[in-house]
């Protein structure tokens, strides 16, 4: 199954490591420099040019990747656990 992220951005849910809020979390010394890490090693997608709500860190045949998002972290983690707005493999919406 496919989590869709924004626009036209979908992954592989299996490979979602965690969904963040990015009002709560960046306050935290360690996740900025996590996310500046990110960006400077070109790991960072940003889904959306509108204000940012989450990130999502996943893991892709072994890499890390973090998507920057205008979706609200709830919403992205109720997608997750009902299925809302997932994709199976052929990419028809479930």
């Amino acid at each position: 199954m496919y989590l869709h992220l924004g626009k036209d951005v979908l992954v592989r849910a299996r490979d979602v490591i965690g969904i963040f809020d990015m009002e709560t979390t960046t306050t935290g010394e360690l996740t900025r420099a996590y996310l500046k890490r990110a960006e400077a090693q070109s790991q960072v997608t940003n889904v959306s040019f509108e204000l940012p709500k989450s990130f999502i860190l996943t893991r892709e045949n072994g890499v890390e990747r973090v998507y920057i998002s205008q979706i609200a972290p709830s919403t992205l983690q109720r997608r997750l656990e009902e299925g809302e707005y997932t994709m199976d493999e052929k990419k028809r919406f479930l």
